[in-house]
């Protein structure tokens, strides 16, 4: 005998099941939707906008990518990122190249430019008075270069002979030193070291004129000597008013044959011996020996403390007329010094200071 249908008209337990699957997961994909859509606008860190280089090589998938972002520090989460991915339906889009991302970008905006291929160019600075190695450092921060190689390539004697002021730089791993250019600086985002580099001196050879050559030639200096000396005045000088002041106590010792003096010569033997930079040098500081120590050996280092900007290269070539042998910070505590002609003036300043210093404290 075959079996009657319920007349009641009551659903079947085995229907009523499926609703309840089918229920149960229309809800779960419409939350997963809503939380999917809802990552495409979260961001990682809306106040870090610093730009990172991230590499996508080719052949990378998503989960691949999601990585990546996630390592970088570009997003919090691989895994969410997969997740809006597949619900996008981006899969397979994305192309190979290197972007520059930040933490402050959200999903949506990081997926468009991996599908649009924007290879986009990145912006960095290169303050004024940085040296090599805080050049290298500061680059690497900003995940544009390998650190190491970086500076294996800047001891290295590879762009020497691409650059003629270069012949006359100091002849050790330090060459570089000064000719770094301090500027802001736009390139492709896929630049790497060497790129990076090479722009930089091929700036500063636009920078230093034929006016300033034969400026140079003028105070019987070579071009290396002139960036010596606007090396210790981006170090010495607080203000910009004190370049020029700056700059006549150094020829005015120069003249008198006199040792320089200058503390930011042994910060800067400190940190070549990988040692902290100290707000004030004690006696014993200034007899470490070093022939870029000022207090130990006349005339000039044989080559800059850092990276000098054009302000005080300016300054360097065309000093102020004084007869200026000393200088201390201000009692103004403002970064500005007090300039004297006398050590007895130089004294009274000198206490003036550390008078004003102790006060504050």
């Amino acid at each position: 005998m075959s079996k009657k249908l319920n007349s009641k008209g009551k659903s079947s337990p085995v229907l009523t099941g499926i609703a309840a699957v089918l229920g149960f997961l229309l809800v779960v994909t419409l939350a997963l939707i809503i939380y999917a859509n809802g990552l495409g606008g979260s961001v990682f860190d809306a106040d870090d906008t610093k730009e990172v280089i991230v590499t996508i090589e080719p052949g990378s998938t998503t989960n691949d990518i999601g990585d990546i972002l996630e390592e970088q520090g570009i997003i919090g989460d691989g895994n969410s990122f997969k997740l809006y991915t597949m619900f996008k339906h981006y899969d397979g889009q994305y192309q190979a190249g290197s972007y520059a991302f930040s933490p402050s970008m959200n999903a949506e905006e990081i997926a468009q430019i991996m599908i649009q291929g924007k290879t986009n160019q990145i912006t960095f600075t290169i303050p004024e008075g940085y040296t090599e190695y805080q050049i290298a450092e500061s680059l690497a921060d900003a995940g544009l270069v390998e650190q190491k190689s970086f500076i294996k390539l800047i001891e290295s004697k590879e762009l020497v002979s691409e650059f003629e002021f270069l012949k006359g730089a100091q002849n050790n791993k330090h060459r570089l030193e000064g000719y770094l250019f301090p500027s802001t600086y736009t390139m492709p985002a896929d630049s790497d070291e060497s790129d990076i580099v090479y722009h930089l001196l091929e700036t500063y050879d636009e920078i230093f004129t034929d006016e300033w050559s034969a400026r140079a030639k003028d105070l019987g200096l070579t071009e290396n000597e002139v960036i010596v000396i606007a090396s210790l005045i981006e170090k010495e000088a607080g203000v910009d008013q004190d370049r020029g002041k700056v700059s006549s106590v150094i020829y005015n010792r120069l003249e008198e044959g006199m040792p320089l003096q200058i503390d930011a010569t042994v910060q800067y033997v400190r940190s070549l011996n990988d040692q902290d930079v100290k707000e004030d040098l004690t006696y014993d500081d200034t007899k470490v020996e070093s022939e870029y120590n000022t207090y130990t050996n006349t005339g000039l280092p044989p080559g800059p403390i850092c990276c000098p900007g054009e302000a005080s290269i300016k300054a360097a070539l065309y000093p102020e007329d004084t007869k200026y042998l000393y200088y201390v910070l201000s009692d103004k505590l403002d970064g500005s010094h007090n300039f004297s002609e006398s050590y007895e003036e130089f004294e009274k300043n000198k206490d003036a200071y550390y008078n004003a210093k102790e006060a504050e404290e």
